[in-house]
C-alpha cells in the first residue's frame, strides 16, 4: 500500500513537467524549428521557485488558496485513478464522482482568485473558464456511466480494470471508441489548449485560462503551473489506461507500456495543436455540446 502510493506519486510528480516538454517539441519540429529544450518545463519551475512573492494589497487569502488547491487536487485525484496496471492507492464505491468534482473544487479556487484581484479582465477569463467547463461536465459523468455500466461497479479501479480489454472486441468496442474520443476534447478543453484555448496567447479579447493568472507571479506562477502539469497527466493517464487495458506479469512491461501510452498522448496534443487553429468561442459550446451528446449515444449503445 504505502509502497504503491510512493511510487504513484513519484511518476505522477517527476513525468508530468515532461508531456509539457514533449508537446511544445512536436510543435516546433511541425514548424520546422528546434524549439526549447525538452526538459525546459523543470528549468521554468525552478526560475520561478526561486523568486519571492509578490502580492498587491487589495487581494486577499484566496488570492493565493487558488494556485495551492490548483497544486494539490491534481494529487488527489491522481490516487483515484489506476497508473496502467497499477492499481489507485485510494478506491472506493463511488470514487468517480469525487474524482469528477475534485477538479470542479479546483476550478472554482482558480476562478476565484482571478475575481479577487478585481481586475474585469480576469473576470472575463474566468466566466468563459467556468462555461466551458460546466458543458465538458456532463461528457466526463456520461463516459464514467459507460464503463460503469460495462464494469458493474463504481470505483474507477473497477471501471479501468483489465475487463476493458474484451470490451473492445465486443459490441460494447464502438461506446470505448465513442468515449475515447469525447475525453480526449475534455482533456483539451482542461487543459486549455488548442482548439478551445491558447496556452502561448497574448491577444487580451481571446485569452481564457491565461488571463486569470497574469496577477500571479514567482513560487505561486510555478505551482499554478506544475499543477496543469499534473492535471494533463492524470486525466492523461484515464485516457491511456481505457486505450491501452492490457496487463502483464511484469512490472516494468506495464510502466513502460503506460508511459509510452503518456508520451502518445502528448504527442498527439502537439499534433492537434500544429494542424488546427483556434476554435472562434460561439464554436466551442457547440463542440462541447455534441460531445455530450456523443457520450450519451454511446450509453445508449452499452443499455440496448
Amino acid at each position: 500500500m504505502i509502497f504503491g502510493l510512493i511510487l504513484h506519486l513519484a511518476l505522477l510528480l517527476i513525468f508530468a513537467p515532461l508531456l509539457t516538454g514533449i508537446i511544445s517539441k512536436t510543435k516546433a519540429l511541425f514548424g520546422g524549428r528546434v524549439g526549447a529544450p525538452l526538459l525546459q518545463p523543470y528549468f521554468d519551475l525552478v526560475r520561478l521557485w526561486r523568486k519571492g512573492f509578490v502580492f498587491s494589497r487589495t487581494t486577499t487569502w484566496v488570492f493565493l488558496a487558488g494556485p495551492v488547491v490548483g497544486l494539490v487536487v491534481p494529487l488527489l485525484a491522481a490516487l483515484l485513478i489506476p497508473f496502467g496496471a497499477l492499481p489507485a492507492p485510494l478506491s472506493f464505491q463511488g470514487d468517480l464522482i469525487l474524482f469528477v468534482y475534485l477538479f470542479g473544487l479546483s476550478r472554482f479556487f482558480t476562478a476565484s482568485a482571478a475575481l479577487d484581484t478585481g481586475s474585469s479582465f480576469e473576470g472575463m477569463g474566468a466566466v468563459r473558464e467556468v462555461t466551458f467547463s460546466c458543458l465538458a461536465e456532463p461528457t466526463v459523468l456520461f463516459a464514467l456511466l459507460v464503463l460503469a455500466r460495462l464494469s458493474d461497479g463504481l470505483s474507477l479501479n473497477s471501471l479501468l480494470g483489465p475487463h476493458l480489454l474484451g470490451a473492445w472486441h465486443s459490441e460494447a468496442g464502438a461506446s470505448l471508441g465513442l468515449i475515447l474520443v469525447c475525453l480526449f476534447v475534455v482533456l483539451l478543453v482542461e487543459n486549455s489548449r488548442i482548439p478551445f484555448d491558447d496556452p502561448t496567447t497574448h491577444l487580451e479579447l481571446t485569452m481564457v485560462h491565461e488571463v486569470m493568472v497574469l496577477d500571479h507571479s514567482g513560487p505561486a506562477l510555478g505551482m499554478i503551473l506544475y499543477g496543469a502539469a499534473l492535471k494533463m497527466m492524470v486525466l492523461a493517464a484515464l485516457l491511456v489506461r481505457l486505450a491501452l487495458p492490457w496487463q502483464t506479469d511484469w512490472w516494468l512491461t506495464d510502466a513502460g507500456l503506460f508511459l509510452a501510452g503518456l508520451v502518445g498522448v502528448a504527442i498527439l496534443i502537439g499534433v492537434v495543436e500544429s494542424t488546427m487553429a483556434r476554435l472562434r468561442l460561439p464554436r466551442v459550446p457547440q463542440v462541447l455540446i455534441g460531445t455530450s451528446l456523443l457520450s450519451i449515444f454511446a450509453l445508449v449503445l452499452v443499455l440496448r
